[in-house]
């Protein structure tokens, strides 16, 4: 049994809806409305429970001496179960229903909660994307429906090549008994000229050993550092720009961001836009307040800032967010820093698979003149060694050498290890993930499935536009939609977050995770990418590089000159959002002036309409004394002998009920039409808005 609404598992229950609102409040369930789902756990529950009422109350028939009423009651409700469970479990799908958004309805759940489980489970799936059987029939298998097509099954595969690989690390960190802790990796990031290179520069030089002599000098992208007898690894590219493309791009190498903040300078533009990338990839923040040493220098002022600007309250302020004052330059508190890193790791508690397939993160690639293709790694899971199979994307490889940070070739490579792997055929896209795999023949095979759904998807590549929020937002118990705002001025922006801040309401929240003055750039495009937003645009325009890449990623971009214009879209949008609120309307009234019991079909009420009308694919309530006994369909609508569709008053008519016979004379009808109407968003403070 899936999840139904309160009125539909009211009707099962042959209970009156507000009725069944009282018993679940009783129960301490939550509901807000008719309309709120329950989950299928407790609906199977209450299906239990009042399933055991039912039965005292057929013993209690049996004492007034009606057993052979109630047995042939009981059997013709078991053979109508059965008749139509089977015609539930089996759904029949064309090729049309071959779309998510077709395909979840078709199994009666919603596209949103298809999505999100997929994505727990390591699968990506896009709103209204088009599946091929095997996938069909695996979301089939994951939610217990059963399905059967009538169309061809097709020898193309386009479900997930790396999904046995990815299935294997998923059970290994769910069953968490061979994960050990790993080195934090670190990525220091900032505005620009306030030290995140200096800061590197020194951890560098007065922490790793020297290379030796004669050895291979290599820049690798990232080094190990020691401190208390304990590694840290740093990922020696600063600028979120590259902390983001990885995060887009599926490789999420950071645990441990560093937010450098010059303590002359303050929190400046690129300090913020730094923060919301970290922030927006969920990783702890630790501020280094550098440049201490500087006569100008204000370390309570920037803290202030950090406050003010970035909601970053430091531990000495009573927030949870550690600040350590340095010196870049002189390594004043650097050792603090370090120090602090460790104690967020180990809060953290990083960890990893020592040993089996390798998993790593690509912080570069190149071409390197004495190598070929090379790839610049840092190791998340297993070990890596010489002449293993390695495969990212559609490129694949045989490690012929490792070199470390030192530029030592080495044999192996564990967790949080830096390395640069040589023997790739190709050079391996940036940023993205390396697998090992067992033999050649598997390599051969998932690359070259990989470069083929590369092709087939590279045009159905695409992310959320700003009409069609809708999709990605159906069903969700709390929808939000991720803003990217730019605009001309600082004025103009202020003026634009207090107009999007009016349109927040309970029901839909609008984040957004990142606000900026000037044109809109490739970092924003990165950062929409990685996060799944909607950049807008106030008086500004997208660069060149921007457009290229928004088209690529198929990120929108939308620009206004007109601030009412981008809130009517913006609210226009977010009404788009809600689903329309289902009621009922009720068309007349009726009463049963008498009952022919018909054999092999039931009882058949003989109605006199009193006012209104009835309609054959309307819904019915049956009172008795006052008292609701029935809520449901209309099996049969007929005028003397003829079916019908509306039979209006004062004339008779004949209506069998759906699944109910207890029919008596004098019973009161009321009949009803579910009607969905559109809804509109209570936005808060909208009063007094100009």
């Amino acid at each position: 049994m899936a999840r139904l609404r309160v009125y539909e598992l009211a009707r099962q229950l042959e209970m009156d809806t507000r009725d069944l609102m009282k018993e679940l409040a009783d129960l301490g369930i939550e509901i807000k409305s008719h309309m709120s789902y329950i989950d299928e756990e407790t609906v199977n529950l209450l299906l239990e429970m009042y399933g055991e009422e039912e039965l005292i109350y057929e013993e209690y028939e049996l004492l007034d001496g009606e057993e052979e009423k109630v047995k042939r009651k009981k059997k013709e409700s078991v053979e109508k179960e059965e008749v139509t469970k089977k015609k539930k479990d089996i759904i029949k799908l064309t090729e049309e229903d071959l779309k998510l958004d077709k395909f979840s309805k078709k199994i009666g759940i919603p596209q949103n909660r298809i999505i999100q489980d997929f994505f727990m489970k390591g699968e990506v799936l896009k709103p209204g994307q088009t599946l091929n059987l095997q996938l069909a029939k695996k979301i089939a298998k994951m939610y217990d429906a059963k399905i059967s097509f009538d169309v061809e099954e097709k020898e193309e595969v386009r479900e997930n090549p790396l999904e046995e690989i990815e299935r294997y690390f998923e059970q290994k960190y769910s069953e968490g008994k061979e994960l050990v802790e790993r080195p934090p990796i670190v990525t220091v990031m900032g505005h620009v000229d306030h030290g995140k290179t200096t800061l590197l520069d020194f951890i560098r030089k007065t922490r790793v050993a020297e290379r030796e002599e004669g050895g291979i000098t290599q820049s690798i992208g990232a080094y190990q550092v020691e401190t208390n007898g304990k590694i840290i690894t740093f990922i020696d590219t600063p600028g979120h720009e590259i902390f983001t493309e990885m995060r887009a791009r599926g490789a999420q190498a950071t645990d441990i961001a560093v937010l450098v903040v010059a303590a002359d300078d303050g929190v400046m533009p690129q300090t913020v836009e730094a923060y919301n990338h970290a922030k927006s990839a969920n990783v702890p923040i630790i501020v280094a307040i550098n440049k201490i040493d500087k006569p100008n220098a204000n370390v309570e002022k920037t803290k202030q800032e950090l406050v003010n600007k970035l909601n970053l309250i430091p531990e000495e302020w009573g927030g949870d967010t550690i600040v350590v004052p340095i010196s870049a330059k002189k390594g004043q508190n650097v050792d603090t820093l370090l120090e602090m890193i460790l104690l967020v790791a180990e809060m953290q508690e990083i960890k990893g698979l020592p040993n089996g397939p390798v998993r790593a993160v690509i912080i570069e690639t190149k071409l390197d003149r004495g190598f070929g293709p090379v790839a610049n790694v840092i190791i998340k899971d297993g070990k890596l060694k010489v002449g293993d199979y390695v495969i990212s994307g559609k490129v694949m490889g045989k490690v012929k050498a490792l070199v470390n940070d030192k530029g030592q070739r080495i044999k192996e490579a564990g967790p949080s290890t830096p390395v640069m792997v040589v023997g790739f055929e190709e050079l391996p896209n940036s940023h993205g993930v390396v697998y090992t795999v067992k033999s050649l023949e598997k390599a051969r095979e998932i690359t070259g499935k990989i470069a083929e759904q590369e092709q087939k998807e590279l045009k159905r590549k695409r992310h959320m536009k700003l009409e069609e929020i809708l999709k990605m937002m159906e069903e969700s118990e709390k929808k939000e939609l991720k803003l990217i705002l730019k605009a001309d001025t600082q004025g103009s922006m202020i003026a634009l977050k207090g107009a999007i801040n009016k349109l927040q309401s309970e029901e839909i929240k609008i984040n957004i995770i990142h606000s900026g003055v000037g044109a809109i750039t490739s970092s924003d495009v990165m950062l929409a990418t990685a996060s799944d937003a909607i950049i807008l645009g106030f008086r500004v325009k997208a660069d060149g590089k921007a457009r290229k890449m928004a088209e690529a990623e198929g990120i929108q971009i939308k620009t206004y000159s007109i601030v009412y214009k981008l809130i009517e879209d913006l609210k226009a949008a977010l009404e788009g959002m809600l689903e329309p609120e289902e009621v009922e309307e009720i068309t007349g009234r009726g009463e049963v002036k008498k009952v022919f019991k018909i054999k092999k079909v039931g009882s058949i009420a003989g109605v006199q309409m009193l006012e209104g009308f009835v309609e054959r694919n309307g819904m019915v309530k049956l009172y008795r004394e006052g008292k609701l006994i029935y809520e449901g369909k209309i099996e049969s609508l007929k005028h003397y002998q003829q079916d019908v569709k509306k039979v209006e008053a004062p004339q008779e008519c004949g209506i069998k009920l759906e699944n109910f016979d207890d029919i008596k004379e004098g019973d009161e009808l009321e009949f009803v039409m579910l009607k969905k109407v559109s809804r509109k968003l209570n936005f808060e403070n909208e009063k007094g808005e100009e």
